[in-house]
């Protein structure tokens, strides 16, 4: 087996938690076979002393088709 790895970064206005799972819903919709993520950064804007939008950098897992076309 062989698993790859994509480096995204998810935004939520809510929560970091939401920001990783919005990262992994996005990649979900053109990446098979995702088995786990890896926060690896978390940040978040401040407005008026208020945090107003989360970013999480995560290292998203999957495995790679062993039945995909080969060239």
């Amino acid at each position: 087996m062989v698993i790859k790895v994509l480096d995204l970064v998810g935004v939520s206005r809510e929560s970091w938690q939401q920001a990783a799972e919005n990262a992994v819903r996005e990649a979900a919709l053109t990446v098979d076979h995702i088995t786990g993520l890896e926060v690896t950064n978390m940040t978040a804007d401040v407005r008026d002393g208020e945090l107003t939008s989360f970013s999480a950098n995560v290292k998203v897992a999957f495995a790679v088709d062993a039945n995909r076309r080969k060239p």
